[in-house]
């Protein structure tokens, strides 16, 4: 049964991604209750991630499921890579899990990024993203801010496209690979700007700045749900905050401008606050990739100044 749908979901997926120059999406996304698992696909390598609680435990599935990728695929074990996925808070998603630091580059729309499989229980690459992603390589221009960028796949789309980017993180590890990602492009680290912040502080900072006020046409914020980080001064949790983010982050905006607000909450709720105070639109079903059968994995909206 799972390696049938591995297959139908592989052929639905094949021509598509040979098509677009894609070497990292998602094979299976829970389609069957009894296989609680995520694979996500890393050219030849694939992650699988377990989702299944203490209630599964008695039919463990697991090997089946690796068996049927090994078939379908004709691979050894070490290429598949085994993580058990559970509800994290904040920045645990960004802890190590092992010590191998090895990276292989990955293809997406024709760009190509590195990513790490074993490490961490991400890879550096959000698959998720990559609709939005897309639409910043296709349409980016003048300054572009990424808010919590993570290793700025999202900045290298939109620096492709000829936007000059800022890119914000308190990690100085990930800034380091998002300027390796700018590197292997032959983006040039010197047009480009990465700053070490703890983003709650420096949009509260940013909008008493000349250079910052006002100024920038797109920005793309994609905070955690909640984060408790030892480096940051107070909590955060998405959807209380929210208002407060938004606003300020809007003060960065130019008047015509537009903010792409994105989180991973899966009953996020847009505040109505926001809605009335600017311009909204969500667009979280367009930005859902084709290769994600879970339909809540983000909420996505375009905000905007009233006019």
């Amino acid at each position: 049964m799972i390696q049938n749908r591995l297959e139908k979901n592989f052929k639905k997926l094949q021509v598509w991604s040979e098509k677009n120059k894609i070497e990292a999406y998602r094979l299976y996304d829970r389609d069957i209750p009894e296989f609680p698992f995520i694979v996500d696909r890393y050219k030849n390598y694939f992650v699988v991630y377990d989702k299944s609680q203490l209630i599964d435990e008695e039919k463990n599935h697991l090997p089946l499921l690796i068996d049927a990728i090994k078939n379908l695929f004709k691979i050894q074990d070490s290429e598949i890579i085994l993580k058990k996925r559970q509800k994290q808070k904040g920045l645990e998603q960004y802890q190590k899990l092992d010590q191998k630091n090895e990276k292989i580059i990955v293809k997406e729309n024709g760009v190509e990024l590195y990513v790490n499989l074993w490490d961490y229980l991400d890879t550096g690459l959000f698959l998720d993203h990559r609709p939005m992603r897309y639409q910043f390589l296709k349409k980016s221009k003048g300054r572009f801010l990424n808010l919590f960028c993570y290793t700025a796949s999202v900045s290298v789309m939109a620096a492709k496209s000829g936007a000059t980017t800022y890119s914000v993180d308190m990690s100085k590890n990930y800034l380091e690979w998002a300027q390796e990602n700018f590197k292997l492009n032959k983006l040039s680290i010197k047009d480009h700007f990465f700053l070490e912040e703890d983003v709650l502080q420096f949009i509260i900072q940013a909008p008493e700045w000349p250079d910052f006020v006002a100024s920038f046409d797109t920005i793309f914020l994609d905070p955690p749900t909640f984060s408790n980080s030892k480096s940051m001064k107070t909590d955060f949790d998405v959807e209380r905050d929210q208002t407060r983010l938004v606003s300020d982050v809007m003060k960065l905006l130019k008047p015509n401008g537009t903010l792409y607000f994105s989180n991973n909450k899966r009953e996020f709720r847009l505040s109505d606050e926001i809605s009335q105070k600017f311009k909204v639109k969500n667009i979280t079903k367009d930005t859902i990739p084709i290769d994600f059968h879970d339909q809540k994995i983000h909420h996505c909206y375009e905000i905007k100044y009233s006019r």
